[in-house]
């Protein structure tokens, strides 16, 4: 894990200084080494900070060229499948001055060009600088584990792996885009390409960009696509086909993502996806390390049995560790690391997790992506629930029910959300459960700000995939937004802040594909069950007393918190506290009174503290 910078201009670029700031503002991303590289001809300068994984040597340090000095190459992530790419490269002529990852990409860009993304299996995103056809290519993974903004400019193109890299820059103009703020306000996180400044893009998961230095174009496209459903899954009665795959995929996921130069560990929880990838990683590794973490005080959140159970069944090299009290000084800090806010107040917990993980091991294995591909959200049963119970409920009778709930039920009324999906089209859509602030408690929120057009529902509506299957659509919403936008978001942020990198074998792509296209709905959730395929391998692989029912959210208890105290105290203030604030300051007492008096405000709260607090401490205005 690392992070990368730089420009590409048309013409000689003059003020330099900036990359080397916005480079070193990324040094939590990679504390071992920083290098950088400018063309002979000044258009075109790279910066790297490291984080050593993969061959230590300061061989493998970037920004990186290849042998002919053609190609220069900055790279942030891991390329799971690079030992076999290495040797099928060298039997191809190709030779190596190192035993990294990043020369690999070099050498295959050089062997498939711009096909070479097809042939990546890892987290990862990168730009590539071709000479010869004076081009930088950038790429991002295909589920997104990696980011990477960009700024486009008049005859220039400038990136970063995190915003603070691009903001180093006095030239970049610090201005909401509104749209992205919607969006932010309405499903907690910015969507796509869009970001929260003006003028700065988020390269899209699975996507490919291409600057040309002769004319200034750009070109952006997808190099890979989710595969559509087999419908002859359907039909397939035996199950063992599908569960003798999936052990075979994901025994080979983790094997791959168990190699680097440095310690590695598991996240273990004693829940199905990591217990999974720990039963996997033992097969692979005679000595394999878990870490568990428990939260002094909150025996709710305390999974340390669980995990005891599978760290004693397969003999693994158990540690425990006992989390800091959450305090609230953690917000300001938060938000200056997120760059651009994204709406879960699990990031302190996971926060709290890496900052103690990473004193033992440099790498760690979690299991984001298991709910997403098989289906492990409690909504997923309620949604199936819905359709099977008010299906044949006409539609017009249920949208009748789910307004007169919006009229009826004040925000924060448990399951005033369930209710207003209702009025869901179940053959076409997927309703916003989640919902942070509806159309009117929007335009009550920025009644300050005259003439603002609410815009978060028509971009998500055109997010909804296609799909007959409501499961189907349901499970890649969640996977194309909800997992990209916030859990990798939380996750990379929350472990860069730490130097930690969290690898994700649940998300080696051709696991998606196989969930996607091989795995029947069935086969995944029903209205009372979930997961299903994945807790057909735990009855296989792990201990029969292991609790296949339980679901474990990773939280805090905000609510309480903000009941009295400093929590409560510190919330008040930022919101209140400022007249600069851009919301309405009758909107935010009447959201803080709802929470005194018991509504389901917490996260909505949190939402506007940690935007109020990103805002200010990088000055951004409207």
């Amino acid at each position: 894990m690392c992070g990368i910078i730089g420009i590409a201009s048309l013409y000689p670029v003059s003020e330099r200084g900036w990359l080397a700031h916005g480079r070193d503002a990324l040094r939590h991303r990679g504390p071992d080494a920083a290098g950088e590289w400018w063309s002979a001809d000044a258009c075109v300068g790279l910066g790297h900070r490291r984080l050593a994984v993969i061959d230590l040597s300061a061989s493998a340090h970037q920004p990186m060229q290849d042998t002919g000095g053609e190609l220069c190459l900055v790279f942030n992530g891991e390329i799971y499948n690079y030992t076999d790419l290495r040797k099928d490269l060298a039997a191809r002529g190709h030779r190596f001055r190192s035993q990294s990852d990043t020369e690999v990409i070099l050498a295959a860009y050089r062997e498939w060009g711009k096909d070479c993304l097809e042939r990546l299996n890892g987290a990862f995103a990168f730009a590539l600088y071709d000479s010869r056809q004076r081009q930088l290519f950038m790429a991002r993974d295909r589920a997104g584990e990696k980011p990477l903004f960009y700024a486009p400019a008049p005859g220039a193109l400038r990136f970063a792996s995190e915003l603070k890299g691009l903001m180093a820059d006095p030239g970049l103009a610090r201005r909401l885009d509104p749209e992205a703020l919607d969006c932010y306000l309405a499903m907690g996180y910015v969507p796509g390409e869009r970001c929260m400044l003006q003028g700065v893009r988020k390269l899209p998961p699975a996507h490919a960009l291409l600057f040309d230095l002769h004319s200034g174009q750009t070109q952006l496209w997808p190099y890979w696509q989710m595969p559509e459903a087999n419908p002859a899954a359907d039909n397939q009665a035996d199950t063992a086909p599908l569960l003798n795959d999936l052990e075979a995929l994901l025994e080979d996921a983790v094997r791959r993502q168990l190699v680097a130069d440095v310690p590695v560990g598991i996240l273990l929880s004693g829940g199905v996806d990591s217990s999974l990838i720990t039963a996997m990683a033992v097969r692979a590794e005679s000595k394999v390390k878990t870490f568990t973490i428990r939260f002094p005080g909150y025996d709710r959140y305390d999974e340390t049995e669980h995990a005891r159970l599978i760290a004693r069944h397969f003999g693994t090299e158990h540690v425990e560790l006992a989390a800091a009290e959450s305090s609230v000084d953690l917000l300001p800090l938060l938000a200056r690391g997120f760059d651009e806010p994204m709406v879960d107040s699990s990031m302190i917990p996971t926060y709290l997790v890496s900052r103690l993980v990473r004193e033992h091991c440099t790498v760690a294995l979690g299991g984001d992506g298991g709910d997403e591909l098989f289906a492990g959200y409690p909504h997923y049963n309620r949604l199936l629930w819905l359709q099977q119970t008010f299906g044949a409920v006409p539609r017009r009778l249920r949208q009748a029910a789910a307004e007169a709930t919006l009229a009826l039920l004040p925000p924060g009324f448990r399951g005033r959300n369930w209710l207003q999906a209702l009025g869901t089209d179940f053959s076409t859509g997927v309703p916003l459960i989640f919902s942070l602030f509806d159309r009117g408690m929007r335009r009550r929120l920025m009644a300050p700000q005259r003439d603002w057009e609410l815009a978060a529902e028509g971009i998500r509506e055109a997010r909804i995939p296609r799909s007959a299957d409501l499961l189907q659509r349901a499970t890649r919403m969640d996977f194309g937004n909800y997992l990209a936008e916030d859990i990798l978001v939380k996750v990379d942020r929350a472990s860069m802040l730490n130097s930690l990198e969290v690898r994700a074998p649940l998300l080696d792509h051709r696991l998606i594909e196989f969930a996607y296209r091989e795995v029947p709905s069935r086969l995944k959730a029903t209205p009372h069950s979930r997961k299903i395929l994945l807790k057909m391998l735990t009855q296989r692989v792990l201990p029969p007393e292991f609790d296949q029912q339980r679901k474990q959210g990773f939280s805090i208890p905000l609510a309480s918190w903000l009941g009295s105290g400093p929590w409560k105290t510190f919330f008040r203030e930022t919101l209140l506290g400022s007249d600069s604030t851009l919301f309405s300051r009758q909107a935010l007492s009447e959201l803080l009174a709802g929470q005194a008096k018991g509504r389901l405000h917490s996260e909505r709260l949190f939402a506007l503290v940690l935007f109020e607090l990103w805002r200010r401490e990088y000055r951004i205005s409207m």
